[in-house]
């Protein structure tokens, strides 16, 4: 299928669009939409919240009677259901549009190909595949619950350059930077939830909260404080320590934001928190679609070491902090280098004077 230099173009234009909403729409998709006659742009739109209108309905309000004979570029298949809002298939149809080109097709069950059809009956033009990588990576949480049932799991690490997460005594605060910290903020702000663990909590005395002064001044004009949500913050308490004594000391549970418990979960052998099981239920129950993992060494070994991990986030700061100090990982019982856990290396950025490394793992040697 040939696209022109200037679909291309507009629908790189929805993509930007579609990313502004990116701290808002959990669990809906970031769609970006833009309408053309000739080669005028005359409506565009994204969509801005959960629950509020989708990017073609605030495209085909700009355009008004301009959209008549027009092409919209989507970022994502329009829907053909009626949910929270109308159908924006629908929309486009009595809007009168005569082309509509979307970048990938709706994986949710509800549309999945429904409203490329219902365009198509109407006597719409209906191309897809346009930057479709481009637009799959604006989605990658929402399009692998979609697929799997199961949310997108970034885990964060911390560590100085020889790879250590505290000292020997525990102190650990703080090892990168202010810019560091708040680049995190950037990642929890986006995320449906932040899972951490009682431990970590405890000793940090967490918050695991998205801190809006933190956030960039673009950030902050785009959205005003109440508009960016905090996440549901999930923590793992197998031994039980959260004792009603502490959580009236916690600033977790003195923050805006849901704070869920998640204690053992028994079976036939042992007690334990089953990790692929609290995903699914959380994707499920929760409609969750993306969780930002802040993890000690062992539960981001139980992480990695059961192949949950979508994506890797490492900040290194240009501290040694010598050899008796915690490590990052524990994984224990590696004999020879193929036992090795293997990344490649998606982004390396430096963040003020640290250093941040973005990966995914290996499947195969």
């Amino acid at each position: 299928m040939r696209f022109s230099v200037f679909d291309h173009q507009m629908m790189a234009k929805a993509i930007k669009l579609a990313e502004k909403g990116r701290f808002t729409t959990h669990p809906n998709p970031n769609v970006g939409c833009v309408i053309t006659q000739g080669e005028a742009i005359v409506g565009h739109g994204y969509h801005i919240r959960a629950g509020g209108p989708h990017a073609e309905v605030h495209a085909l309000r700009m355009a008004g009677e301009k959209a008549l004979g027009a092409t919209a570029y989507v970022t994502l298949e329009p829907c053909s259901h009626y949910g929270r809002t109308p159908p924006c298939a629908e929309g486009l149809i009595k809007a009168g549009v005569s082309r509509v080109i979307c970048a990938m097709q709706d994986p949710n069950p509800q549309v999945s190909g429904n409203g490329i059809a219902i365009l198509q009956e109407a006597g719409i033009e209906v191309q897809v595949g346009l930057l479709e990588s481009e637009a799959e990576r604006i989605n990658r949480p929402f399009l692998k619950k979609m697929r799997t049932g199961l949310p997108w799991v970034q885990l964060k690490m911390a560590a100085s350059l020889d790879g250590k997460t505290a000292l020997s005594n525990g102190q650990s605060q703080w090892i990168t930077s202010s810019q560091a910290r708040a680049d995190v903020q950037l990642y929890r702000a986006q995320s449906g939830a932040i899972l951490s663990s009682s431990k970590t909590v405890i000793e940090d005395n967490a918050s695991l909260n998205v801190r809006f002064s933190e956030l960039s001044d673009e950030i902050q004009s785009l959205y005003p404080e109440g508009e960016v949500r905090q996440p549901l913050r999930v923590i793992l308490d197998r031994q039980q320590n959260m004792t009603p004594e502490l959580t009236t000391e916690l600033r977790l549970f003195h923050t805006d934001g849901e704070v869920l418990v998640v204690s053992e979960q028994k079976n036939s052998q042992q007690k334990h928190i089953d990790l692929p099981e609290l995903l699914a239920k959380l994707a499920r129950e929760h409609n969750i679609n993306h969780i930002w993992v802040e993890a000690g060494a062992t539960l981001a070994a139980s992480f990695i070491e059961q192949q949950l991990v979508d994506e890797l986030v490492v900040y290194l700061a240009p501290k040694i902090m010598g050899t008796d100090g915690r490590g990052l990982v524990n994984l224990l019982g590696l004999t020879s280098m193929d036992q090795t856990i293997d990344l490649n290396i998606e982004q390396l950025t430096q963040v003020g004077p640290d250093i941040k490394l973005v990966a995914t793992f290996k499947t195969s040697k």
